[in-house]
């Protein structure tokens, strides 16, 4: 499998993860723009590259600039007239409880980590469609799709993009754009005091990166989430139960508590192919069989 010519965009790529992701997306043959909020990482990423004899281009520019942004797709354009990969990689931390953690720690991480992968997104989304052909990544976590202690800022964040995610899957599906998360476990200096020294050395992030060529290449899939650390690779997948029809009765409420064990079992569970999916099956449960939404789209 070959990346030849592509054109990849990787934030936060001038250390950790997002390094390895674009020299791993260099190997592949693409050409990649690094991205890092400093141009003196950015520049040490792009010059790993070229030694290697691959293409690059450093870019400085924060993720939350949209101006900025925009002035470094322009260039991307102006360089190699074409962007088929974002890899919305730049993130930070602010790790506290949620009992001390103030909301300017929140809204900082929301902002950086969600509002920065829309803002990148939205500056290539139309160069992608009007082209046939994008790949998105977005990079969610484990704290997102399960919780961790102390990260309710970054956990919101990142399951804020599985769902940023589905909806763009779903919209630019016909046009040639397949969008997808990577959840890595990866010692960078973003995990250095979150896991132990003794996981850290198993955690390189040159074995997360390989999960990227299955989520941005010609036969890439839509809309799934991607595990990866330590050379371990698994799919995670937000899922709906059979459920119980209960009714509109005046003890509702207490017949879903005492049926609890039936509304959340997982047997026959389904990875649902919209949103509209739980619409339908309640409505279908109620007894309605016509469609649910007013206009397909």
């Amino acid at each position: 499998m070959s990346l030849q010519d592509r054109v990849a965009i990787v934030t936060g790529a001038g250390g950790g993860l997002g390094r390895s992701h674009a020299l791993y997306l260099a190997s592949k043959g693409a050409r990649v723009v690094v991205n890092d909020v400093g141009q003196e990482a950015a520049d040490r990423v792009a010059a790993e590259i070229v030694a290697a004899g691959g293409e690059a281009l450093p870019v400085a520019a924060s993720v939350t600039d949209e101006a900025a942004v925009g002035a470094m797709v322009g260039r991307v354009m102006d360089a190699w007239g074409r962007v088929d990969i974002l890899v919305n990689n730049a993130g930070i931390l602010r790790d506290k409880t949620f009992a001390k953690m103030s909301l300017d720690d929140f809204r900082l991480v929301v902002d950086v980590h969600l509002m920065g992968a829309a803002i990148c997104t939205k500056a290539v989304w139309e160069i992608m469609r009007a082209q046939g052909h994008g790949r998105v990544v977005m990079t969610t976590s484990s704290s997102g799709l399960y919780g961790n202690f102390g990260q309710a800022n970054y956990g919101a964040a990142k399951m804020a993009l599985v769902g940023l995610m589905q909806t763009l899957a779903i919209e630019g599906e016909k046009y040639g754009i397949r969008v997808n998360c990577l959840a890595p476990t990866a010692a960078t200096q973003m995990t250095h005091g979150v896991l132990s020294e003794e996981s850290l050395e198993l955690l390189s992030p040159a074995l997360v990166s390989p999960g990227l060529l299955a989520l941005v290449g010609d036969e890439a899939p839509t809309r799934a989430i991607l595990c990866a650390g330590a050379g371990y690779f698994a799919a995670a997948h937000v899922t709906l139960t059979t459920g119980v029809q209960i009714g509109a009765g005046s003890d509702a409420g207490e017949q879903v508590a005492a049926r609890w064990d039936e509304v959340a079992d997982r047997g026959g569970e389904i990875v649902p192919a919209y949103g509209f999916t739980q619409a339908e099956r309640e409505l279908a449960g109620a007894g309605l069989g016509a469609q649910v939404a007013v206009v397909q789209r």
